[in-house]
């Protein structure tokens, strides 16, 4: 009986504590919820890759070439920096784009490849190559572009794949006879209509389009492939500063909602009411506490920093300007969201529960657990909602891209909007601590 009085007590005593309830069944949901729609539908499809492709050849092979790779639901092709834009990528600008982060994947087509499309034989082997260029932040990318390029080569280039074989048959083997001529003639008339009339083959799935076939590219497919990293060389150094930026941003949140339950602890002991009847507003208070906040934030996201560099040979001398405005706002959109916790709780146990669940939710989603460009695209979306995503994006241009400090302005901008929205909801939440 004893014992059944005691788990009674309990259940009573954690019904009413709606933290750990959360903490007990809301959070473990929520978590496999997440994880759940990140990996649970991608065992049988590619992510969709955004490329760049310039048609430097401007062939009636490399245009059937631009259009299947057009026609693949795992790509989204991009040909002009603007849809309004009638310029196309040059080799240039593309480049210049995947160093920005704006496409993980450009596919260069040189000129004079149309003479020589299909990689195989000794002529083809000296013939100008694709030129891959990729982003080695996103090492999926490149190999579902690669694999794509094979694919379409046996499926969507039909007539490129049987005049480069009859070259070869009349080069080893000796000149077709006139009637040989003639039905490969016709047979080539008859290929060439098809593909022109859109005709595409199918995979063994029987679709138009299906998943890329396991071809590892590169100079043993069909389409030679020269593959070149335009950004991230170091790749080991860039990746200690990714998780430097991505774990960093985790544990500034959590800081901040600590720091800032001392204003709970304040009102606990009386003190809220002694400060708010001097000549200190709510306003001028929170405003400390934030300012206060932040750099703490800072002064725990620059320790982390030293160590990386200290330890891991992090290149952090190099993009120290940088490095202090991304760390700065980042740190003021922290302690924002730490302040409008606290001014919505009522206890620190309360404040402890709801800044965990909000915290590791927006970790996941906005990429500190698990990298974004490998989530679906809906939850790459989803995690523009969080601080974490648009913080690992700001130090991903700077260590990683290399970029200069005019490129941060969307993380910038963003984040201090965070810091000012979330300061003001906190203050117009707290007026109930003035009128208690």
């Amino acid at each position: 009986m004893i014992i059944v009085d005691v788990v009674r007590t309990a259940v009573t005593g954690l019904r009413r504590d709606r933290g750990a309830l959360a903490l007990s069944f809301v959070l473990p949901i929520a978590f496999f919820s997440i994880f759940a729609v990140i990996f649970g539908g991608q065992h049988d499809t590619v992510p969709r890759v955004h490329i760049l492709v310039v048609d430097e050849d401007q062939s009636q092979a490399s245009r059937n070439l631009v259009q299947a790779l057009e026609r693949e639901g795992s790509l989204d092709v991009d040909t002009k920096p603007d849809a309004k834009n009638a310029v196309d990528y040059s080799a240039a600008t593309a480049e210049a784009a995947v160093k920005a982060g704006n496409a993980p994947v450009a596919l260069i087509i040189p000129a004079g490849w149309g003479q020589h499309p299909i990689g195989f034989g000794p002529d083809g082997q000296n013939a100008p190559k694709i030129q891959l260029l990729n982003d080695q932040s996103d090492a999926i990318a490149p190999q579902v572009v690669t694999g794509m390029l094979q694919k379409v080569a046996m499926t969507a280039m039909p007539v490129s794949m049987a005049d480069e074989g009859i070259k070869y048959t009349q080069k080893y083997l000796g000149d077709l006879t006139p009637e040989q001529k003639k039905r490969w003639g016709a047979a080539m008339d008859d290929l060439k209509a098809r593909q022109k009339s859109g005709w595409v083959a199918t995979d063994t799935t029987g679709s138009p389009g299906g998943s890329a076939g396991g071809s590892s590219g590169g100079s043993g497919g069909v389409i030679a492939v020269e593959t070149r990293g335009v950004a991230g060389d170091h790749r080991n150094k860039q990746m200690i500063s990714f998780y430097a930026a991505a774990f960093g941003v985790m544990f500034l949140l959590f800081t901040a909602s600590g720091s800032a339950g001392a204003l709970l602890d304040e009102q606990d002991s009386g003190t809220l009411d002694r400060v708010l009847s001097s000549r200190v507003t709510m306003t001028m208070l929170l405003a400390g506490k934030v300012a206060f906040n932040t750099l703490l934030a800072f002064v725990q996201l620059v320790v982390m920093f030293l160590w990386g560099w200290a330890v891991f040979h992090l290149d952090f001398q190099s993009h120290i300007l940088g490095f202090i405005v991304m760390g700065l706002c980042t740190a003021f959109a922290c302690a924002g969201f730490g302040i409008l916790l606290a001014s919505m709780c009522h206890s620190r146990g309360q404040l402890g529960a709801v800044s965990t669940l909000l915290i590791l939710m927006m970790s996941s989603l906005g990429g500190s657990m698990f990298p974004r460009f490998l989530m679906p695209a809906a939850v790459q979306k989803a995690g523009l909602f969080t601080i974490n995503a648009w913080a690992i994006d700001g130090f991903t241009k700077v260590f990683w891209r290399d970029l200069p400090v005019m490129a941060l302005w969307p993380q910038v901008a963003v984040l201090l909007a965070i810091g000012v929205v979330l300061f003001v909801v906190a203050r117009r939440i707290a007026r109930r601590w003035e009128f208690s």
